[in-house]
């Protein structure tokens, strides 16, 4: 045991009966990169061998709202020095991040992702119960929400110890009307009606009510009601779609799609979404 981690899996890798939260979910590609950040730091700042004694023998990566990542490695000392994630989650508040959106530690030498310490997940579920954490399952490293790591827990608060709340275990993403996601940039022309369609590519809506999610940091949820969905080829965007994305013509639409789904082409079929903001709740939304 490094006496800096006792966060270990058994010497034959093997998991059995293991409890998988029901908001676990795969890894998507920015989770994979937050990986990636936390394994590259401890594998430049590790004080220790493989199997050797260290006091920095973890590291681990957090990312913000925004999906800005910020990084940390622990630092073992036996009066309870603080491990990696607590160190990644004062890196990011000291960069201006308010807001985490997914956390998760790594071993050095090639140990993988490693699930947070009893203390990590009550420091999670206190301050960021929404949070997602990769943790390692026998299906591989899975995205779950910070609250499932801890059942029936009763958050602390500077006021003392909350009672239990059920809405903990609600995933924010699925607990209320679908989310469609916009860069920051759009919040002022969607609030100001300049831009009422969004066109998605692979990214499907519904009609009714919606959530329009601006990645900021923090983030920024407007009601919303999508009124219409019109399945068409790239090709065949009109001027008047792109004027209701407050751009000018289909072909400057069509360049900016582009920008996001690199490899879009003139034949596939995108989902061009009209939106109306509820005006009722919306002006109250910071």
């Amino acid at each position: 045991m490094i006496f800096g981690d006792c966060r270990r899996l058994p010497a034959n890798g093997k998991a059995e009966n293991v409890y998988v939260p029901p908001s676990a979910r795969s890894l998507d590609d920015d989770e994979r990169e937050l990986v990636e950040l936390a394994r590259r730091t401890i594998d430049a700042h590790t004080d220790a061998g493989p199997d050797e004694d260290g006091v920095h023998t973890m590291g681990a990566a957090v990312m913000a709202a925004d999906y800005r990542m910020f990084a940390g490695v622990n630092l073992y000392h036996f009066t309870g020095g603080p491990c990696a994630e607590l160190v990644a989650l004062g890196a990011a508040r000291a960069q201006g991040a308010r807001q985490m959106r997914c956390i998760v530690a790594v071993g050095n030498h090639g140990r993988g992702v490693i699930g947070p310490c009893g203390r990590d997940r009550q420091v999670f579920v206190d301050y960021y119960p929404t949070m997602r954490v990769i943790v390692p399952t026998p299906a591989g490293p899975r995205s779950v929400l910070a609250a499932d790591l801890m059942p029936l827990t009763q958050r602390w608060t500077p006021e003392g110890m909350g009672s239990l709340d059920p809405s903990l275990y609600q995933d924010p993403e699925t607990a209320g009307p679908p989310i469609i996601r916009f860069n920051p940039r759009y919040l002022e022309v969607v609030r100001s009606g300049a831009k009422t369609k969004t066109t998605r590519f692979r990214d499907p809506a519904r009609l009714g009510p919606a959530r329009l999610v601006f990645e900021s940091d923090p983030e920024v949820v407007l009601p919303a009601e999508v009124t219409g969905i019109r399945h068409c080829p790239v090709s065949e965007l009109t001027d008047q779609d792109a004027q209701a994305e407050g751009l000018t013509t289909a072909a400057e639409l069509r360049e900016g799609l582009k920008s996001h789904y690199p490899d879009l082409s003139g034949t596939d079929e995108v989902d061009v979404i009209t939106f109306q903001i509820n005006d009722e709740t919306a002006a109250d939304t910071p």
